[in-house]
């Protein structure tokens, strides 16, 4: 694959993962709306993989808290900050993998891959955000996360199944209705990122390693740091941003590419 390409697709991963205007929308989009192939699986789970140790790097206190609780959940034991931590994460993300799972299965995934979905999705789930954000109290921070706001957020994270949608987007969007501050729901909602790349990592990098040469391993390769940089950079600035400003950049970014995108679809 062309340098240019691996340059574009890991320089859109890295951006948009963790924004909340969806990585898999702009993914999908790049070869539906430019003369460029399709990417391909494996570069698609280079560049996730490349923005998770992003997020890791970045958050990192939480997740080696959270790895040193790991042992002690195991045995059944969540007595520890990190293991409760561990356990929340693993609960948040049951939804998601289970609903991914199904829908890989089923070839579904493959058939919500359009622009009239991606469209809609923008759009709606662009509002909703708006919505969860400007309405109501919101004082609760990430100490105050529980099972049951870990079991509703990651509900709401299965919905970013459908292209568009945003991972990102829909948790924060379900933090925010749980009461969450704006930086902490994204900070919740990035630690969910991380097991959902991981079971997305493993289930589709294993199919891709088998039938993967070496010039394409060496592409993935290329395509991971790529979107490891951009994505820290991305991640970087959105969480200082949150300090100042609210999501409605994002949900106006949002509209109006969910509007050109249905106008295409459309017409």
């Amino acid at each position: 694959m062309p340098l240019f390409h691996l340059f574009l697709v890991a320089i859109i991963q890295g951006i948009t993962e963790f924004l909340p205007v969806s990585s898999s929308g702009h993914l999908i989009l790049l070869p539906g709306l430019t003369s460029l192939e399709d990417q391909g699986q494996v570069i698609d789970v280079a560049v996730h993989v490349g923005t998770l140790f992003a997020v890791m790097l970045y958050f990192w206190p939480d997740v080696r808290q959270a790895l040193i609780g790991l042992p002690r959940l195991m045995i059944g034991r969540a007595d520890t900050q990190g293991a409760c931590l561990a356990l929340l994460l693993l609960i948040a993300s049951i939804p998601v993998v289970a609903f991914g799972l199904i829908l890989h299965l089923t070839g579904l995934d493959a058939e919500m891959r359009s622009i009239e979905v991606i469209g809609w999705a923008m759009l709606i789930f662009g509002i909703v955000l708006y919505w969860a954000d400007q309405t109501g109290p919101r004082t609760k921070d990430d100490t105050k996360w529980n099972l049951q706001d870990a079991m509703v957020m990651g509900v709401w994270q299965a919905v970013a199944l459908i292209p568009g949608a945003s991972r990102s987007g829909i948790t924060v969007t379900g933090a925010r209705f749980l009461g969450y501050t704006r930086h902490d729901a994204a900070k919740i909602a990035m630690l969910m990122s991380i097991p959902t790349i991981v079971a997305s990592g493993v289930l589709l990098g294993a199919e891709s390693v088998i039938t993967a040469n070496t010039t394409v391993l060496r592409d993935g390769l290329i395509a991971a740091l790529l979107a490891f940089v951009s994505a820290l950079i991305a991640l970087s600035a959105m969480m200082k941003l949150l300090n100042r400003v609210s999501f409605t950049p994002y949900v106006i970014y949002r509209v109006v590419l969910g509007l050109i995108l249905l106008v295409v679809a459309y017409t």
